[in-house]
């Protein structure tokens, strides 16, 4: 049986979150910090796990933990997560 929900967790040494999903990396967003800014500048979702929610569990994840810092905002250098963010409007206050 597998899971199908992507587990995600913030590589800080890394400095990128990344997603889990059947026990393997399945994909991972690159950031760099400045002051109260979060710049994501590439996502990655592994060819083996596309079509399955990785991405879009990456960013939402991603987001909210930026969201719960309060006053730190998010520059979407990526294109991925500037079109997600596009998509779903209730994170668009979390642009710089």
């Amino acid at each position: 049986m597998t899971d199908e929900t992507p587990q995600v967790r913030n590589d800080e040494a890394g400095q990128r979150w990344v997603a889990e999903l059947d026990g393997q990396e399945a994909g991972y967003a690159e950031y760099t910090r400045d002051g109260s800014a979060v710049t994501f500048t590439h996502t990655v979702v592994d060819e083996a796990f596309e079509g399955r929610g990785v991405g879009s569990a990456l960013a939402r994840t991603a987001l909210d933990d930026v969201r719960g810092e309060g006053s730190t905002k998010v520059v979407a250098q990526c294109s991925f997560i500037a079109g997600w963010i596009d998509k779903h409007p209730d994170y668009q206050d979390l642009l710089a």
